[in-house]
């Protein structure tokens, strides 16, 4: 069965690890009536985590999705995975989604994944509530973790659901908006039962907390409010539509997901008050390729986002797409607007976690699946006709770790890099290339533990044994002051033979400007139709600088004089005589060795701060600022590429595994001393066993 877009709600479950995120998602589609029980995460058999590494792990690795209809409106759910080694999953299911709800531990309280993970939400303005769980738990406290959130995100968060105590005493949840109380029974769904009166005073608080920031949806019910100090049932659930589909409050919800308890009211809140897709809106690039801002609007051509890829052993390529304008509708011809290439549709799906389910047509803002197909990759667009406007793609993080790879067995190599493009295709925060210049094939990704799952996979699926190690940093040199040269390239052999001098400046440019080529001659010392031949020489001279045969960067070139032959000059000639007459000037310029730096993010417990900092000195960071809030420091440093390859296992040894960090490339930066020596010295023993290969 179709939804039309105003019947459809997309949430994506997300969290710190360990939160109950796939317990939540197991325990929706059991109280939605779609599956016969909820499985436990130790069975191995839950929907969302089906995948045998998943399984084994007891984590959630991929993105998974499934729905459940309640009052008429279809509910596609994400469950995403909570270690930021997967952070791709939780990315894709934000863009798909126009409601987060992030998961909270009732005993723990807001932890770093959690801060990441709001401070994304915050950068896409998007309408996010908090599920407080396991408050069954020993020492677990609604309001104690209500404060924890206001202080560190400096939002009060509005209770839908409040907590019926809380450990041994827990006996489930109130709804506020319906004012009605579930009890915990057992394995069995939650009862609605009358409220119990010690309650009822926290109800009544609740409920006017509820209803002011209903009243902010809207003028009209403000004044309302402010007149006749409440509102009726209808305007509460229009106000708190209008304001959460603007992200004006964030709804809390209590609950023990693994015993049932607060599931019911939680899925009646999304059918009722949850943005629907037509209160949000994508991103498209235009023909400038400038960002412009698209309505979910089902009146429209058809445009889609393909927000994931994956192989399944049976049904093959999967394309996970979010409908964004228009409908889409099986056995019907698409554009790949980013291939420019048809697409066949042939049948559509939707999932209940790994089952597919097919139907005829997927409406606007609806969430499905193409099989199979011949062009779609994740990010690229797909519409009705070709109008030049492509979604934006997928915001990624940049990698953090890097390993170099190779097969064990040599014959092996090409096999490993098919199933590598492959998980590459899978997961876009894993990337897989050929360092061409270090001559290695080097896999990035969030973390050590993402890309010992892909390599055990390969290992496991493929039958290939795999070597990994550090892989090489890639080292520039420049010069640090001016110097000339001139070289004269003279060859004689029988009939034509080959002359070109060339006269030329060095001169240091600064730090990031790469490289500039100034034509100075003057009077026709050498003709026009050799100054190319002249430059393409100075290009292939700095292609491997003079100290370790690094390319060479942030350096100006001059030619201002050079002599030719009438008849022995050729381009070859000048070419020759640029690229030696490059090196002796390089030479005589101080050249020295660079190095790349990186901007450094790190997130630690403050606990943990004095520790990360003594650290980053140590590796010659230099930190840039810190910020601290409610227990959970960020610090900033900037630190050279070659001290971070494996900053993602030190940071766990030293946080206990709580730390994360984000890294980017800064800029190159001067080395000297025996720093520079010995990266020399590796140099040379890479070239040696270079040429004996």
């Amino acid at each position: 069965m179709s939804h039309s877009t105003d019947q459809i709600r997309n949430v994506a479950i997300a969290g710190h690890g360990q939160t109950g995120k796939t317990t939540l998602f197991e325990h929706l589609l059991f109280a939605g009536g779609v599956i016969p029980r909820a499985e436990t995460l130790e069975s191995g058999k839950t929907t969302s985590d089906s995948s045998p590494e998943e399984i084994d792990r007891k984590i959630s690795i991929h993105a998974a999705m499934g729905h459940v209809e309640r009052s008429g409106v279809k509910i596609n759910f994400f469950d995403t995975p909570g270690s930021s080694d997967f952070s791709g999953g939780v990315i894709l299911s934000f863009r798909a989604a126009e409601f987060a709800l992030l998961m909270v531990d009732g005993k723990s309280g807001v932890q770093i994944e959690t801060v990441k993970l709001w401070r994304n939400l915050d950068g896409q303005g998007k309408p996010r509530g908090v599920f407080i769980t396991k408050l069954d738990n020993d020492q677990a406290d609604f309001s104690k973790v209500l404060a924890d959130i206001k202080e560190k995100f400096k939002v009060d968060p509005v209770p839908i659901t409040i907590s019926m105590g809380a450990g041994g005493a827990f006996k489930g949840v109130i709804d506020v908006l319906h004012e009605k109380a579930y009890l915990l029974q057992g394995d069995a769904l939650e009862k609605e039962s009358p409220i119990p009166d010690e309650f009822k005073d926290a109800l009544a608080a609740a409920r006017e907390k509820l209803i002011e920031a209903a009243a902010e949806g809207d003028d009209a019910l403000m004044e309302q409010y402010i007149e006749k100090g409440s509102l009726s049932p209808e305007e509460i659930k229009k106000g708190l539509i209008a304001a959460l589909a603007e992200n004006k409050y964030v709804p809390a919800f209590a609950g023990a997901p693994l015993k049932n308890a607060g599931v019911i009211p939680f899925i009646d809140f999304v059918a009722d008050a949850a943005p629907n897709p037509k209160t949000a809106k994508d991103t498209m690039l235009n023909s400038e390729g400038k960002e412009q801002p698209v309505a979910i609007d089902p009146g429209k051509p058809l445009s889609a986002l393909v927000i994931k890829t994956a192989y399944d052993q049976f049904s093959g390529k999967l394309s996970w797409i979010k409908i964004v304008t228009g409908k889409l509708a099986a056995d019907s011809e698409t554009i790949n607007v980013t291939e420019n290439k048809k697409e066949r549709i042939g049948k559509l799906y939707t999932c209940q976690g790994k089952k597919l389910e097919e139907v005829k047509e997927l409406f606007a803002g609806d969430i499905g699946i193409i099989t199979k197909s011949a062009t779609l990759k994740t990010s690229d667009t797909l519409a009705a006709a070709d109008a030049g406007l492509t979604f934006v793609p997928l915001r990624l993080p940049e990698p953090v770790h890097s390993i170099a790879v190779n097969a064990t067995a040599k014959k092996d190599d090409d096999k490993l890099g098919e199933f590598l493009v492959r998980a590459a295709e899978e997961d876009k925060t894993f990337r897989y290339h050929f360092n061409g210049e270090t001559k290695e094939t080097v896999i990035s990704g969030m973390g050590e533990l993402q890309i010992n799952i892909i390599l055990d996979k390969i290992k496991t699926n493929q039958k290939i044994e795999v070597e990994t190690r550090v892989p090489k940093v890639a080292y520039r040199e420049t010069i640090t002051k001016k110097a000339g040269a001139e070289y004269t390239h003279k060859k004689q052999t029988g009939g034509h033979g080959q002359y070109g001098k060339v006269v030329l400046e060095v001169a240091p440019l600064p730090r990031g400007e790469k490289y500039q080529f100034v034509n100075a001659i003057f009077g026709g010392a050498i003709p026009k139709n050799y100054i190319p031949g002249v430059e393409k020489g100075v290009v292939e001279g700095m292609a491997h600088g003079t100290m370790a045969q690094y390319p060479v960067v942030d350096v100006e070139v001059k030619i201002t004089d050079g002599k030719y032959h009438p008849v022995d000059s050729s381009e070859l000639s000048f070419k020759l005589a640029a690229r030696n007459a490059f090196r002796d000037a390089m030479r005589q310029a101080n050249p020295t060795l660079l190095e790349p730096v990186m901007t450094l993010t790190v997130f630690v417990e403050e606990k943990y701060l004095g520790d990360v900092m003594s650290d980053l000195s140590g590796k010659r960071g230099k930190i840039l600022g810190q910020d601290s809030a409610g227990g959970i420091a960020e610090i900033r440093a900037e630190v050279p590429q070659a001290e971070l390859l494996r900053y993602s296992i030190d940071l766990r040894s030293i946080t206990s595994g709580t730390g994360s960090f984000n890294v980017a490339f800064s800029h190159y930066a001067p080395i000297s001393g025996r720093i520079a020596d010995d990266v020399i010295k590796a140099r040379e023993t890479f070239k040696v066993q270079e040429a004996d290969e």
